[in-house]
């Protein structure tokens, strides 16, 4: 990911611990570099940010990546995840199709732990 900005990188539906490695290593060779002139203030604060994120997830699966959810995609990303495992069959008829989406992406956030970025929220598994 490419992010520039902190805004750029709180919006994400879904991010990979993995992109937030590679992008805090991207920073830092940037910003490190005495010849770069443009020591961006965005870019300084956004490698901050992604450094917090890393240290806040503190876990031992970082490098082989963890998936961060926004809070306002966890909806859909339960929803997803239950037909992605069989969960919901193909056809999709009666009484599935009365499933209240909300309430099981609560339930399911029970498994997960949240992580925040300036008002944003992502949920993981820790």
């Amino acid at each position: 990911m490419d992010w520039q900005n902190v805004t750029e990188f709180a919006t994400e539906q879904s991010i990979d611990s993995r992109d937030v490695q590679t992008r805090i290593e991207e920073l830092e060779s940037i910003l490190e570099d005495e010849e770069n002139p443009a020591q961006d203030d965005d870019l300084a604060d956004l490698l901050k940010t992604l450094r917090e994120f890393r240290d806040d997830a503190d876990s031992d699966e970082w490098p082989h990546g963890i998936r961060f959810i926004a809070d306002r995609h966890f909806v859909d990303y339960a929803q997803e995840l239950a037909e992605n495992i069989g969960a919901i069959p193909k056809d999709n008829s009666w009484p599935c199709t009365c499933i209240d989406w909300e309430q099981a992406a609560k339930e399911l956030q029970m498994d997960y732990t949240s992580i925040h970025v300036g008002d944003s929220c992502f949920w993981y598994r820790a």
